[in-house]
């Protein structure tokens, strides 16, 4: 996925896809043990996908925190 499609979520969608990309995570690396995995480069992309969306979503909070710091 692009980032421009996890800035188009809300911060619950993010959280949920980010959940459903680890347990993705979890599969390939089963797979990849057992001899199943085909495509090995899913792993390194799925790791991509699941840090995008984990730094979307810090940013989120370091944008909302800087807002309430100031004016508190």
């Amino acid at each position: 996925m692009k980032a421009g499609e996890f800035r188009n979520q809300t911060d619950e969608e993010l959280k949920i896809t980010i959940r459903d990309l680890r347990r993705d995570l979890f599969s390939l690396k089963y797979q990849l043990a057992t001899g199943q995995l085909e495509k090995v480069d899913r792993l390194s992309a799925t790791r991509r996908d699941i840090a995008r969306a984990l730094t979307i979503l810090q940013e989120r909070r370091r944008e909302t925190g800087a807002v309430e710091g100031e004016q508190a």
